[in-house]
């Protein structure tokens, strides 16, 4: 019964991420019409038409992205539900991780590229847990491995994650708890042995004309999930990949604005998946929210909270490298669950 139970839901995981891929995604993104549909609108936030998806299928796109929504067959919430906080009182009307731990600072804002393959699952998990390590404990040099996630964590021990093919921020944070994640460096890391793993995908220009040294994204074949393996990467990486974990201690869900708000300035920051549209792609600046486009699947992390010109937002840091959006950052409609964020939070004690 186990094999029978272990089968059906690999089937039921693996048509939803083909699902991601339908017919009629071969027809071009046409960001420019979409761009100056959004600026007519004059509404919160800012439309542009960035060079990486300036000839961009809806397929391109979606490879970029990648994880399971609630509403959406497949979807693996966490256990258990955070409904108790610490603190008390009236919540502030803006926060940033960024300065409220600044030891932490480096850490939580430092933006990664998840380059051609669809791990954002991945890094939001991964950088989440990774701040979090860092207000804990006060280590503030250390960079946890993606690499490790999106390889490693896979199966039923991570909600049937897979890899490049997409993921879920519940299966990743079991998977912190049970088998630990290694340290790991961006790709410009490669070759200096200071991390266990670092990520081993090319870093690329996703929405900009490539500055010297870095290629554009549309110039990479799309990767592979990178093999599993029990060792470091890096050969001069002085410390064995077993001895090289760290673990998290528990996972739950947060769901709600203030609950978020609260959880956020008690322990950091957050893992969020959301429901954005082709709309979404065209992002440049403000605050956005879904006003055109067929829909997408996206996860990042949430590091803080405003107000912009009366519009109350999300702060969130994406994986698409520091010359998308502001400053590899974008914010998002606060307190109207827009896109279904309020309600697909997952996170973790260290």
């Amino acid at each position: 019964m186990q094999i029978i139970n272990t089968v059906a839901i690999a089937s039921v995981i693996a048509s939803a991420a083909a699902s991601k891929i339908q017919v009629g995604d071969d027809a071009p993104l046409n960001l420019a019409i979409t761009a100056d549909k959004i600026n007519a609108m004059k509404t919160t936030w800012t439309a542009g038409v960035p060079s990486r998806f300036a000839n961009a299928t809806i397929a391109d796109a979606k490879r970029m992205l990648g994880t399971v929504m609630p509403h959406e067959s497949g979807y693996e919430a966490p256990e258990v539900e955070k409904v108790t906080f610490t603190t008390t009182g009236s919540i502030p009307t803006d926060f940033d991780a960024r300065t409220a731990f600044p030891n932490c600072a480096n850490i939580i804002g430092h933006v990664r590229d998840q380059s051609d393959c669809g791990s954002c699952w991945a890094f939001g998990s991964t950088e989440a847990f990774n701040d979090r390590h860092c207000i804990s404990t006060g280590d503030s040099k250390t960079l946890f491995a993606p690499e490790d996630t999106v390889s490693c964590c896979s199966g039923l021990n991570c909600a049937m994650s897979m890899g490049c093919n997409g993921g879920q921020p519940s299966g990743a944070w079991k998977w912190f708890i049970k088998s630990g994640v290694s340290t790991g460096g961006d790709w410009g890391d490669i070759g200096t042995g200071t991390s266990c793993k670092p990520y081993s995908m090319q870093t690329c220009a996703h929405h900009v004309t490539p500055p010297p040294g870095m290629i554009a994204c549309d110039t990479l074949e799309e990767y592979a999930t990178p093999k599993c393996t029990s060792s470091c990467n890096e050969a001069t990486y002085p410390i064995p990949y077993a001895k090289d974990k760290a673990f998290a201690k528990t996972t739950y869900s947060v769901k709600g604005e203030e609950n978020m708000q609260r959880e956020l300035m008690e322990k950091g920051t957050l893992s969020v998946a959301f429901t954005v549209y082709e709309d979404f792609e065209a992002y440049s600046s403000g605050v956005y929210q879904h006003k055109t486009g067929r829909s997408l699947v996206v996860m990042l992390k949430m590091i803080g909270w405003g107000v912009d010109n009366g519009t109350p937002y999300w702060t969130c840091i994406n994986s698409w490298n520091d010359s998308w959006g502001e400053g590899g950052a974008f914010r998002i409609l606060r307190g109207e669950n827009e896109c279904g964020i309020e309600g697909s939070v997952v996170a973790g004690e260290v």
